[in-house]
């Protein structure tokens, strides 16, 4: 049963400018692997918080309908994108979003990432029992 979706667009060039401008932002937004993963590559890291994004709204609008609270302490690294080669990317949540996931019944997640034309999406389906 799907019990949220969630989607984010972000644009490559302005996210390649803050984190230029602010180094430290990178290890906020992404976690270790995931920026070793990516080499640098901008789009690759836009689509990435591009899916963060989209599960934590997926998370929020699946508390929203159960008539819950949103619970303080998000971090983005609390979601990360994991993948290895061959293999589609997929979400891998832990801390505060892990939690609530299992409080939601969330067993799993579906994700779908794109870029191009300097912009980068996220989908991404939260599906349980």
């Amino acid at each position: 049963m799907i019990i949220a979706v969630g989607t984010d667009l972000v644009d490559v060039a302005r996210l390649e400018d803050r984190l230029r401008r602010s180094p430290a932002l990178a290890e906020r937004l992404l976690t270790a692997r995931e920026r070793t993963l990516c080499a640098g590559r901008v789009e690759s890291l836009a689509a990435r918080v591009a899916a963060k994004e989209a599960a934590l709204k997926a998370l929020g609008s699946a508390l929203g309908a159960a008539g819950r609270e949103v619970p303080g302490g998000w971090r983005m690294t609390d979601v990360e994108v994991v993948s290895a080669p061959s293999t589609p990317p997929r979400l891998a949540l832990s801390q505060v979003a892990a939690r609530t996931a299992r409080t939601l019944g969330i067993t799993r997640w579906h994700l779908s990432l794109s870029h191009d034309a300097g912009l980068a999406l996220a989908f991404v389906v939260a599906e349980g029992a």
